[in-house]
């Protein structure tokens, strides 16, 4: 004698939901963002500690973390102690050194995607398209008939 498990039904989106995740493109874009996570690592070290103290040195050793504008509270040397005693300040050399970084990176990115381009093999040109289906039998009967139709008329 057997005995038959009671079957779970599960709602119809589940496996909609599981193809979704499965397709390929919602995978290579997982498979994207990791990979794109641990690259910001390497890119963000390569601005921090190889071309940005470059910069600094080309443009005078300006270190623009201090460049702010105090709008509320005690007006102090560097923003580290003006946000310390509470100060409201416009950090202008913050975004100044974010946009110095994302500048960078994207030269780094664009250098990084050309290399890989270059390295990637080229793909052989895309085959022909394949010849169009013939037409079906019951056109062909049709255009044999205007033809005879045609001739006959033609024909004194």
């Amino acid at each position: 004698m057997s005995v038959k498990a009671p079957s779970i039904h599960t709602p119809g989106w589940v496996s909609e939901f599981r193809a979704f995740l499965m397709r390929g493109n919602v995978v290579d874009l997982a498979v994207g963002v990791i990979i794109g996570a641990a690259f910001t690592a390497i890119v963000n070290s390569l601005v921090k500690d190889i071309f940005t103290p470059f910069i600094g040195l080309l443009i005078g050793g300006i270190d623009f973390t201090n460049v702010f504008v105090t709008l509320r509270g005690p007006h102090l040397a560097t923003l580290a102690e003006a946000q310390k005693a509470g100060a409201v300040t416009i950090n202008i050399g913050l975004f100044l050194n974010a946009l110095i970084q994302f500048i960078i990176i994207g030269f780094v990115i664009f250098w990084v995607v050309k290399a890989v381009n270059r390295l990637t093999v080229k793909h052989e040109a895309a085959p022909a398209a394949p010849p169009p289906p013939p037409p079906p039998r019951s056109e062909v009967l049709l255009e044999d008939i205007r033809d005879l139709l045609a001739a006959k008329k033609t024909t004194p």
